[in-house]
């Protein structure tokens, strides 16, 4: 569920098909996000899960699967 929602927000803002993205897909290298990108990822993130990325936290989330991993852990 988390990661079919967080495919749908990276798929419509990077515009890369849904299917494309799994949990090993890196965010900077696969999906070509500069740190911009990661910013206006993160306040997308933080509005549909309703769940705080600290600045600390950014760092260690490399892959969707991190990502995720932190959504479920947090919200």
């Amino acid at each position: 569920m988390v990661l079919e929602k967080v495919k749908a927000i990276l798929a419509e803002q990077f515009d890369v098909e849904e299917d494309s993205i799994t949990a090993e897909t890196t965010i900077q290298d696969d999906l070509g996000a500069d740190s911009l990108d990661v910013v206006d990822l993160l306040m997308s993130i933080e509005d549909e899960f309703e769940v705080e990325v600290p600045d600390d936290e950014i760092e260690n989330i490399k892959t969707v699967g991190n990502l995720v991993d932190f959504i479920e852990k947090n919200s």
